[in-house]
């Protein structure tokens, strides 16, 4: 990768971005908790219907994003980054707007593959920083960038249930609007980037981009790396609650218990990113990211077997520690194995990836639970991450020359 322009502040940049990605995660979750409730109120009634619409324009958002997200990476490596943050950041403060105003089931389910398809702040903001950060300092900013969406993501629900119960369902949609609006005025005044737009002629064609690239066969290991680490997140989020009150009986404040189980790893991965992030420079990322893996079976495995929902929780706190090195980690050795030209692309193909796990963990874990029990969720899960972590060795064990910078 081509050495970042030093005449860019990155530092602001950073945290600008870290702000936006914290807006616009903190904007994605706040309508989580009452998704549900929403699509009864747009007159969906019975269990099994409820429960079928309501996973459905949950997943939906994550399909489409995955479809579009390498055209706009295209786009972002040709007109660049910025403006692709501001246009994501944007185009979702629209399309949550019009989602308070849907009048049937129908027009929410299409705003939210409108909202997929809109999306892609997250990756561009990492692209953004990844070109322009000193080489060694990569995995410590991306790690700290990662920060900023998980923070987010943890005070959304909080937050939008008090303000669902404060206001009502459809001015939680209008309140997240002015949040991303907010992210989209950040970004417009804060964020610079000097970037020379390529031509569409010279633009490379996604055939190139993988003959451009030194080791084609360790980037896609590392997509799927990405994929694997959203399935095994994923797996297990839709029978937690479920799984929680088998543990805990019937007590009066399992949704509180449940929630607190369910947050656990997004703090752990808050406090350890930077950190390991930080350490990944010093020592490599390719060691973080098996070590992650390793340590991330060596929990799943004895979460099959608590007797208690406290033993689960501390179990998911060490998870969520070692998973917060597993992205950053992921996304600082595409920053050594790529350049700013095709970068945009890269990281939204990862997205895609991301998506992908996204929409396929939670349907492992629903369909492994119904048809072998709860118990077993955490067993298949750690045989796909330990899968992962063989596949992420062998591809790591001949590591490709880093691209290096003169006097790095």
């Amino acid at each position: 990768m081509t050495p970042p322009d030093s005449s860019i502040n990155w530092k602001r940049n950073l945290t600008v971005a870290w702000l936006g990605c914290f807006l616009t995660g903190a904007a994605f979750s706040l309508v989580m908790p009452f998704l549900p409730l929403y699509v009864e109120q747009l007159g969906v009634t019975g269990h099994s219907a409820l429960n079928m619409w309501s996973g459905l324009v949950f997943s939906i958002t994550f399909l489409f994003s995955a479809i579009a997200s390498p055209f706009w990476g295209g786009l972002a490596d040709r007109k660049g980054r910025k403006i692709m943050l501001l246009r994501s950041a944007l185009g979702m403060a629209i399309v949550m707007v019009l989602m308070g105003f849907a009048q049937n089931i129908w027009q929410f389910l299409a705003l939210r593959a409108l909202l997929g398809l809109l999306g892609g702040f997250v990756p561009n903001a990492n692209a953004l920083i990844a070109t322009q950060v000193p080489r060694h300092k990569s995995g410590w900013a991306l790690g700290t960038l990662s920060t900023g969406g998980v923070s987010g993501a943890l005070l959304g629900p909080m937050i939008g249930g008090l303000l669902a119960d404060s206001y009502g369902l459809r001015p939680v949609f209008f309140i997240t609007a002015a949040v991303l609006f907010a992210c989209f005025i950040l970004t417009l005044f804060y964020i610079r980037e000097e970037f020379t737009p390529v031509t569409k002629k010279d633009m490379l064609h996604a055939r190139q981009v993988l003959t451009s690239l030194k080791n084609p066969k360790l980037i896609l290991s590392l997509f799927v790396t990405t994929m694997i680490i959203q399935v095994a997140t994923g797996s297990i989020a839709p029978i937690l609650t479920l799984y929680v009150r088998d543990l805990a009986g019937n007590v009066s404040n399992l949704a509180f218990i449940s929630g607190m189980i369910a947050s656990v790893p997004g703090v752990a991965a808050l406090i350890s990113a930077p950190r390991l992030g930080k350490l990944g420079d010093r020592i490599g990322p390719e060691k973080i990211l098996i070590c992650a893996l390793v340590i991330s079976v060596l929990l799943l495995i004895p979460m099959s077997m608590v007797q208690n929902p406290w033993q689960l929780g501390l179990l998911r706190f060490l998870l969520g520690a070692a998973d917060g090195a597993l992205l950053p980690a992921v996304q600082t050795l595409l920053v050594y194995n790529s350049s700013n030209q095709i970068a945009g692309r890269i990281f939204s193909y990862n997205q895609s990836f991301r998506d992908i796990g996204n929409v396929t963990g939670p349907l492992i874990g629903a369909a492994v639970s119904a048809n072998y029990g709860f118990r077993t969720v955490f067993l298949v899960t750690a045989s796909v991450v330990l899968f992962n972590a063989f596949y992420s060795w062998f591809s790591l064990r001949r590591p490709a020359e880093r691209i290096r910078i003169p006097g790095e």
